[in-house]
């Protein structure tokens, strides 16, 4: 059981990798395919949009589907987009391939989800979901940092090695996946699952994620471009400062799990985006020098994945039992702001230049947080009663919403994220995730 949950985990691993891995890269695709810094960044965007938009309709279509087949066609699809990537000659092929990648990976991240609860007893879906979406964790904390040294002379070594890591899971879940639970006879269709915008408070909680994925992943996707001035251009300084921003990335989700049941939703929210938007205006002079760069990849991690786990805490909260379809609806609006962010920092570099973009970033946090603050105390989202009615969907990252209700697990680390991410009720992700949000971290790209 445990090596199954540990294969599944795997695959998440390969989706949060190939989520925010790129922001490593970007300096080297710029070189290699002609373009500039900005536009190689809309491989982010164009992964994260397929990603939100192609989520809840695949799963719509595909929710008869026996499970087995499900992950491993999934898995076929990423892996062959991520090939593709490695192997595109120009510019416009390489995004196309990048849809193709989002959308195995739009497949399998809510299917893992599924599994990893049908196949543990009731009282362990939490841990199960923990362990899979911990993939997510793990991809930020070693993945990232990782396909980064790999990928510092030749970026396509990193979408190799991506692609190693999907066929890795793919070989092991054909081998060893079997003999799973029926497919759930009533899963909820498209419309169900967009039905619940129709109310003002869900529309602002989605909103308020939105606009702080967009602040974050603004800088975050460029992030290579805001501390050249601290590395130099050199990859290996690069993926020190990825691996600080993975380790914090972490702990700002264990952390934040634990300040959401301690202060509230509202709380985490606003001291969370004042601390990144701090740190985004600081960034111009931080990114100088070495030290400098590792306490901005040091601090603005642990607000943002603060800030990952209490928004889907937040959108749980309002109607618990639909707090696997509200879940969903989280992890669609942060890929929407992963995208936005690509094309938000793009243009923040164009018109402020290199070294003073982030500073657009504090602009959009604070916009974040007043609507933060706005819809909060109209919905009364700080009760920290209300934070405890999430259950562990609150920490599943996009297309959770099959997934059994399980044990709360606030608190544990490990996906989105995003989801980056992006995230168990404690991540992220992505930005980029992965994926990506919850207490895992990962569902979510990343903040």
């Amino acid at each position: 059981m445990r090596l199954r949950l540990l294969l599944l985990a795997l695959g998440t691993f390969a989706v949060g990798t190939d989520t925010m891995v790129v922001a490593g890269i970007l300096a080297q695709v710029s070189d290699d395919l002609g373009v500039s810094v900005s536009a190689a960044g809309q491989m982010v965007t164009v992964f994260a949009l397929s990603y939100a938009l192609l989520a809840p309709v695949l799963a719509a279509l595909t929710a008869s589907w026996p499970r087995r087949r499900l992950l491993l066609t999934a898995l076929t699809v990423f892996t062959i987009g991520n090939a593709l990537s490695a192997l595109a000659p120009e510019y416009g092929v390489l995004l196309a391939t990048r849809v193709l990648a989002a959308a195995g990976a739009a497949l399998y991240t809510p299917a893992a989800n599924a599994v990893a609860t049908s196949i543990v007893p009731p009282e362990r879906r939490g841990r199960a979901l923990a362990t899979v979406l911990g993939g997510m964790t793990v991809a930020t904390a070693l993945g990232v940092p990782l396909g980064t040294w790999i990928g510092r002379t030749d970026w396509r070594l990193t979408m190799w090695l991506v692609v190693a890591l999907g066929v890795a899971a793919f070989a092991g879940l054909a081998l060893l996946l079997r003999d799973l639970p029926a497919t759930p006879a009533a899963a909820p269709g498209l419309r169900a699952r967009v039905a619940p915008l129709t109310d003002r408070r869900v529309l602002g909680a989605a909103g308020t994620t939105f606009a702080f994925f967009l602040a974050f992943n603004s800088v975050y996707i460029y992030l290579a471009t805001a501390v050249r001035p601290a590395t130099g251009g050199d990859g290996g300084r690069l993926s020190l400062i990825l691996l600080a921003t993975g380790v914090a990335s972490v702990a700002g989700s264990w952390l934040g799990g634990r300040a959401v049941d301690r202060f509230g939703v509202r709380t985490v929210l606003l001291t969370g985006s004042a601390v990144a938007a701090l740190a985004f205006t600081t960034l111009p002079w931080a990114a100088r020098s070495m030290p400098g760069a590792l306490a901005y990849a040091v601090v603005t991690p642990v607000a943002g994945w603060a800030v990952s786990v209490a928004l889907p805490h937040r959108l749980a909260s309002l109607d618990p039992a639909k707090a696997p379809l509200l879940i969903s609806l989280n992890s669609s609006a942060l890929y929407l702001g992963v995208a936005a962010g690509g094309g938000a920092g793009s243009l923040a570099i164009a018109v402020l230049g290199d070294r003073w973009f982030p500073l657009a970033a504090t602009g959009l946090a604070a916009v974040a947080a007043v609507l933060a603050a706005v819809t909060t105390r109209s919905a009364g989202a700080d009760r920290r009663t209300g934070a405890d009615t999430a259950g562990p969907e609150a920490a599943a990252p996009a297309g959770a919403t099959d997934t059994p209700a399980t044990t709360s697990t606030t608190g544990t680390t490990g996906a989105t994220t995003a989801g980056p991410t992006g995230t168990a009720t404690t991540t992220r992700t992505t930005a980029a995730g992965a994926t990506t949000g919850t207490t895992v971290a990962g569902a979510t790209p990343r903040p």
